[in-house]
């Protein structure tokens, strides 16, 4: 049997500190807006771009521990798993993307995993 495994490609979108600590960064790609986040702590998640309330735009936000607080109705999400948190927990997610960091520098995995 001939099985058909996908490698991920793994895209340089730029340096960690291009993020601003508790801020974001916006990166266009062919599936639409990603926001990359930054803690306070210096730790960096990507969730797509839309808030899974109304689609407000994440990126503009206000990163709060391990959280953003979307600028058009407050709702938090999660910077781990893109789910909404507290009074809106199981209403919605936004789509986590893959991204790590190599050598100060942060890669996007676009290939198929949105």
């Amino acid at each position: 049997m001939n099985t058909h495994v996908k490698t991920p490609v793994w895209i340089d979108v730029g340096a960690v500190t291009d993020v601003p600590r508790r801020g974001a960064r916006r990166v266009p790609s062919p599936q639409g807006d990603i926001a990359i986040f930054r803690t306070g702590d210096g730790d960096v998640f990507a969730l797509m771009d839309k808030c899974p309330h109304k689609g407000g735009p994440l990126s503009e936000g206000i990163v709060h521990g391990r959280a953003v607080t979307c600028p058009l109705h407050a709702w938090n999400i999660d910077l781990a798993t893109g789910e909404a948190m507290g009074a809106d927990k199981g209403k919605g997610c936004a789509p986590v993307v893959a991204l790590r960091v190599e050598d100060g520098r942060l890669l996007l995995s676009l290939d198929g995993n949105l």
